[in-house]
């Protein structure tokens, strides 16, 4: 996923390691994204010429290396959102982050992953009802039970608002 987020922030244009890093972790809101992760898939994204990179002078007069994503790299983007498995129907994050690049994608590959996730909400939405049903569950595990349905109830319903939004969009 990490692979995903930094050639996505690229979309928008070039940005320097530093300013990668930090928008990648407003995205996640889990901080900026380590050095160690950021710069190896930067190395090879440049070896593979999904980015390519160029010296740019910085803010305080030093040399800073600006990366920009690559019309080639644009469609291994574009091929990696569309590959959306069973695996990263189960994943939150790895839906999130498709359905926030909606708009780089096609009608089909969006419905496609909607429907993806819809599966999934419904097997994980029967194995919480079978839960509820086949255990005795206490004051607490019930209440997590609850709410872990729940939410599954409010994605569907953002499942559906997504599906319009995709109408209004091609019309």
């Amino acid at each position: 996923m990490n692979d995903l987020l930094i050639l996505a922030s690229l979309l928008s244009g070039p940005l320097h390691g530093y300013a990668l890093k930090n928008r990648i972790g407003t995205i996640t809101g889990q901080g900026p994204m380590h050095n160690n992760l950021v710069y190896p898939l930067l190395k090879r994204f440049v070896a593979a010429s999904w980015v390519s990179r160029r010296k740019a002078p910085g803010q305080r007069g030093q040399t800073r290396e600006l990366y920009s994503l690559t019309p080639k790299g644009k469609q291994a983007l574009l091929r990696r959102l569309a590959d959306f498995s069973e695996k990263e129907a189960a994943s939150a994050d790895s839906f999130r982050i498709r359905v926030g690049l909606f708009s780089v994608l096609g009608p089909e590959e969006r419905a496609r992953i909607l429907d993806s996730r819809a599966r999934w909400l419904a097997r994980r939405t029967a194995v919480l009802d079978n839960i509820a049903a086949s255990m005795t569950l206490d004051q607490w595990a019930g209440e997590t039970v609850r709410f872990l349905r729940s939410q599954l109830v409010a994605e569907e319903k953002w499942l559906g608002n997504l599906r319009k939004l995709g109408k209004k969009v091609a019309a």
